[in-house]
C-alpha cells in the first residue's frame, strides 16, 4: 500500500506497484518511473525519458527503444520521496496505479509518497 500527501491533500492506494510521470520544466521531455513498495521502503524498478534534460540523462546502460531511453534505476528503497514541482511545465506529477491515474496537485507544497504499515480495511 502507498500513501502520499501533499498539504490538504491525502490519497492511499491498495497497492504496492505505481508510476509517476512528468515533464522537465526546459526542455519539456518526458519522464516516466515504475515504482515498487516493499519492506523496506520504495523504490524505482523501470525507467524510460523521451529525451535528455539538465539532470535528465539517461545512463550509459540506457536502451533506445519505442522513442525513448529504457532503464533500470539502480536506487536502494527509499522510507518515503518528495517531489517538488517547479510551476513552470503547464502540468505536475501524475501517478498512475490500479487502472487509474490521479494528477497530483501543484499548489500544496511537496508532495510524500511512502510505503503504508496501515492496510485498508
Amino acid at each position: 500500500m502507498i500513501c502520499l500527501s501533499a498539504g490538504a491533500f491525502a490519497l492511499a492506494l491498495a497497492t504496492p506497484d505505481f508510476t509517476l510521470e512528468w515533464r522537465h520544466s526546459v526542455t519539456r521531455t518526458l519522464w516516466w518511473e515504475r515504482w515498487r513498495a516493499g519492506p523496506q521502503g520504495i523504490a524505482p524498478v523501470a525507467a524510460r525519458l523521451t529525451g535528455p534534460g539538465a539532470g535528465m540523462e539517461p545512463p550509459p546502460d540506457a536502451v533506445w527503444r519505442d522513442g525513448a531511453w529504457h532503464f533500470t534505476p539502480r536506487v536502494a528503497p527509499q522510507p518515503q520521496v518528495v517531489l517538488a514541482t517547479s510551476g513552470t511545465t503547464g502540468g505536475g506529477w501524475t501517478l498512475c496505479a490500479q487502472d487509474a491515474c490521479h494528477p497530483l496537485p501543484e499548489d500544496q507544497g511537496p508532495i510524500l509518497i511512502a510505503a503504508c504499515s496501515t492496510t485498508v480495511p
